[in-house]
C-alpha cells in the first residue's frame, strides 16, 4: 500500500471537483496539515500517510453527518468516531466524506442535497448503496482506503457494483461509537462498520492497524482480540461450504457461472468443497431481517428503502416471528459445524442494477442481508467480469417466482457486458482473520488465472 505524495495530492484535488460521480460530501480541509503532525510526534503507525476516505454517516470533527437528510446540514459533530480516532492515531489522513441515499436504508446511492451518485465503471448503473460513494471513489481511483458501514449489504453492494474488495466484519468487531444509524435502535439485524480497498492486502492491514490497544480502550464495548496474524498467514488446505443460489433470488448467469469457476479454482488448488443447502431464506427475509430494522415490520417505511418488499396495500402486516433470529442462527451454525466447514462460498448480487433499479429491487438483498441477521463477517472479491454468453443467457431469465420483481430484476441486468461480478466469502462469528485469508486465496486464484489466459 505504497502513496506517493503526488498520489496522495491527485485524491485531494478529486475530491474538491465537482465531477460526474457526485461522491464527495465533504473535503476535510485539516487533511493538509495532518501528515505534518503526525510525523512531528514520532508515532507514524501502520497506516502512516494513507489517505482515508469516510463513508458521509461516520462522525469527523467539526463535520456534518447528514445521512442525506436537509434537516442534518450545519450540524457538525463535536467529535472524531472513534474509528476515526484510530486511523489518525495509525498515521491515516482522512480527507474527504462520500455520498449516501437517504436515510441508508438503499442500496442506490442519492439524495436532495448532495444528488445521485453514478458507477465509475459505467455511469448508466449504480454504485451502490449505502457506502456508494464510497465504493465510487475506490473503485475510481480517487481513494486508495476507504470506510462504509453495512447493515444489508451496505459494503458489499457498492464493492461488487464497483469493483473493488470489502469486509463486513462481525457487529462489534470494530467501534461504531460515533456512526450514525438511519434506523435506530436495531437489534436483531446487526449492522457493522468496515473498509474497502482494491485489494485484499490493504483490507487485511488496516484491520491490523485497528484491532489494537487505542481501538479497545476508546470502546470498552468492543472485545480486546488483536489481529490473529497466524490464522491470515495459515497455508492449510480449507474446507469451504458453497452454493449457487438461496433459491429466493435468482442469480444471473454471470453470478452463478462466478460460483462455479470459483469453485473450480479452490478445488484445483487443492481445497475441499461441500456443497450447502440454505433453507428458509424467504422466511428469514420476510420475517427476521425487515422486522429486525423496523419496528412495524416495515409497514410505513419510505417508498425507496428496503422495506418495500413484495406486499400490496390489501396486504397485513408481517406476523410474528415463530422463532426468534439467535435460534436461526444456531440452526444455520449447527448444519456448518456437521459439515466440519471453515469458510463458506456464496453468491454476490451482479452485475451492478442500473440506475434506478435499486429501489424497485429489495428484495434482491436476500444474498447480503442473510449475513447480518447471522452477524457472519462475510467479504467480497471480485471474480469475473459480464460475457456476451451471460448476456445471452440473460434472455431466458424469468426468477423463480416469475413475478414483476423477477422480471424488473433481469431488466437490471441487463447491457452489462464487461462489468464485474464478484462472490461472498464468510466465516463464522469472530473470524475476520480466516475470513480474510479466505479472500486472499480466492483472489490469488483468480489473478493467476488471468495471468495465464
Amino acid at each position: 500500500m505504497l502513496l506517493s505524495p503526488l498520489h496522495l495530492q491527485m485524491c485531494w484535488l478529486t475530491s474538491k471537483t465537482r465531477c460526474p460521480l457526485s461522491f464527495s460530501t465533504s473535503y476535510l480541509q485539516e487533511s493538509e496539515t495532518q501528515l505534518r503532525k503526525a510525523k512531528l510526534t514520532g508515532k507514524l503507525g501502520l497506516l502512516y500517510g494513507v489517505p482515508v476516505s469516510i463513508k458521509d454517516s461516520i462522525d469527523c470533527e467539526g463535520h456534518d453527518s447528514t445521512l442525506g437528510f436537509i434537516k442534518n446540514l450545519n450540524k457538525p459533530a463535536t467529535e472524531d468516531s472513534v474509528v476515526v480516532q484510530v486511523l489518525k492515531r495509525q498515521g491515516a489522513i482522512p480527507f474527504v466524506k462520500t455520498n449516501v441515499p437517504q436515510s441508508l436504508i438503499s442500496y442506490d446511492c442519492k439524495n436532495l442535497i448532495f444528488g445521485q451518485t453514478f458507477n465509475p465503471l459505467l455511469y448508466t448503473r449504480s454504485p451502490g448503496g449505502s457506502s456508494g460513494g464510497e465504493g465510487a471513489l475506490v473503485g475510481g481511483g480517487g481513494s486508495i482506503l476507504g470506510f462504509g458501514t453495512d447493515v444489508g449489504g451496505s459494503l458489499r453492494f457498492p464493492a461488487a457494483f464497483c469493483g473493488i474488495c470489502t469486509l463486513k466484519p462481525t457487529g462489534n468487531r470494530l467501534s461504531k461509537k460515533g456512526i450514525i444509524s438511519g434506523v435506530l435502535g436495531q437489534k436483531a439485524v446487526v449492522a457493522a462498520v468496515g473498509p474497502m480497498a482494491k485489494d485484499v492486502e490493504s483490507l487485511a492491514l488496516c484491520m491490523r492497524a485497528l484491532l489494537c490497544e487505542d481501538m479497545f480502550s476508546l470502546d470498552s464495548t468492543v472485545p480486546p482480540l488483536p489481529f490473529n496474524e497466524e490464522v491470515y498467514s495459515s497455508m492449510q488446505p480449507l474446507r469451504i461450504g458453497y452454493y449457487e443460489t438461496d433459491f429466493f433470488t435468482m442469480p444471473s448467469p454471470a453470478m452463478r457461472r462466478a460460483v462455479r469457476e470459483t469453485k473450480q479454482l479452490l478445488e484445483d488448488a487443492g481445497h475441499t468443497l461441500v456443497p450447502f443447502e440454505l433453507m428458509n431464506v424467504d422466511y428469514v427475509i420476510f420475517n427476521l431481517c425487515v422486522r429486525g430494522l423496523f419496528a412495524d415490520g416495515g409497514w410505513r417505511a419510505p417508498k425507496e428503502s428496503l422495506s418495500q418488499l413484495p406486499w400490496d396495500s390489501t396486504s397485513t402486516p408481517l406476523t410474528t416471528s415463530v422463532f426468534p433470529p439467535q435460534d436461526f442462527c444456531h440452526q444455520f451454525i449447527a448444519q456448518w459445524k456437521k459439515l466440519n466447514l471453515d469458510v463458506m462460498l456464496c453468491p454476490m448480487l451482479g452485475p451492478a442494477l442500473g440506475i434506478g433499479y435499486p429501489e424497485k429491487l429489495s428484495v434482491a438483498v436476500s444474498y447480503t442481508m442473510l449475513y447480518n441477521a447471522l452477524d457472519f463477517p462475510v467479504g467480497v472479491v471480485p471474480v469475473t467480469m459480464v460475457t456476451d454468453e451471460d448476456e445471452e443467457e440473460l434472455k431466458g431469465y424469468q426468477g423463480y417466482f416469475r413475478d414483476w420483481w423477477d422480471r424488473t430484476l433481469a431488466k437490471a441486468f441487463r447491457g452489462s457486458v464487461g462489468l464485474p461480478v464478484a462472490v461472498q466469502c464468510v466465516a463464522l462469528p469472530w473470524q475476520e482473520e480466516l475470513c480474510l485469508r479466505f479472500m486472499k486465496e480466492v483472489e490469488t486464484l483468480i489473478l493467476k488465472k488471468n495471468r495465464l489466459v
